[in-house]
């Protein structure tokens, strides 16, 4: 079935950009100069983080809202977890779409919570985020932990198939990935503290897309894939095994502000939940496919998925 492209209005993308500068302003604390429009109440705002599975993430849930007649607004790509949770927790936007493991380290939860069962994780960030007025909905089967990537003919040739093979060789390799990766736990601080890798050099990737070009290119050698890339199946690059599980439970999950849910209550939570409840990690892999090596939309994506489930 042929499905229909949604045009995302170009106000939003000035919303998206306005919430960002706003935000990072008040970060810097500096004075926030950037207009933000007026918030309708009647419309739910669901962001996204600037990668692209959490994009077709957003739309994914955002289409479905509005099949069941909320009216949303999908602010996408509004920027990283930096920018995104606090402008969750000042009303600035209503709902996420988040990982459970990244969002309870986030959030200052201990990796001990973050590797617990999926509905254990659950619990704990719900614990952590319930006091800031937010609430965590059903964590969906779907999973998707960062993962470590090398060019696939490198693996063959020094013969590596985990992290920990790669510790006689860190010194002399280039690591890429997003720009935050040297404060993140489950980046370069837990290669370092889990595996005892110490790269050569570090390069920033603006996005996953550029992190695969990079190692195919051989501008990196070791670089941060999630484990659902979509490139992943072309065999170009290979991912290696977290064989001393450095990556938590990283379970797909709704964030929503706790006053939103008192205004719409089962309605929403039902719609929500019955989503998350269909969505598994094959599911995850197959979209980002369409979303990377067969190019579409994360809009389309979201619809193709939607229109397969009401088939």
């Amino acid at each position: 079935m042929r499905c229909r492209l949604r045009r995302r209005p170009r106000h939003l993308s000035l919303v998206a950009a306005g919430l960002a500068a706003l935000l990072l302003s008040a970060a810097c604390g500096g004075a926030a100069r950037t207009p933000v429009e007026p918030r309708d109440p009647a419309v739910l705002r669901l962001a996204s983080f600037d990668f692209p599975e959490n994009r077709m993430l957003a739309e994914l849930y955002g289409e479905r809202l509005r099949q069941a007649g909320f009216r949303v607004e999908v602010l996408t790509g509004l920027g990283t977890r930096e920018v995104v949770a606090p402008a969750l927790r000042q009303g600035l936007v209503d709902l996420v779409i988040d990982y459970t493991g990244s969002l309870l380290d986030y959030s200052g939860g201990s990796a001990a919570q973050a590797h617990g069962t999926p509905e254990a994780v659950r619990t704990a960030l719900a614990d952590r985020l319930s006091g800031r007025g937010l609430s965590v909905l059903r964590p969906a089967p779907a999973e998707d932990a960062n993962g470590f990537a090398v060019r696939t003919s490198f693996a063959r040739d020094k013969g590596l198939t985990r992290l920990s093979d790669l510790r006689p060789l860190a010194g002399r390799l280039t690591f890429g990935g997003p720009p935050e990766c040297p404060q993140r736990r489950y980046c370069l601080q837990g290669l370092q503290a889990s595996y005892g890798l110490g790269f050569k050099a570090f390069r920033p990737q603006q996005t996953r897309e550029a992190t695969a070009t990079a190692l195919e290119t051989g501008e990196i050698d070791v670089g941060l894939l999630e484990t659902t890339y979509g490139r992943l199946v072309d065999g170009r690059v290979t991912l290696l095994t977290d064989d001393r599980e450095l990556q938590p439970r990283e379970n797909v999950v709704p964030v929503v502000r706790t006053e939103v849910l008192r205004r719409y209550g089962t309605r929403l939570t039902e719609v929500l939940d019955g989503l998350s409840a269909r969505l598994d990690t094959a599911d995850l892999i197959a979209l980002n496919r369409l979303g990377t090596v067969d190019p579409r939309s994360p809009a389309d994506v979201a619809a193709t998925y939607l229109s397969d489930l009401a088939g």
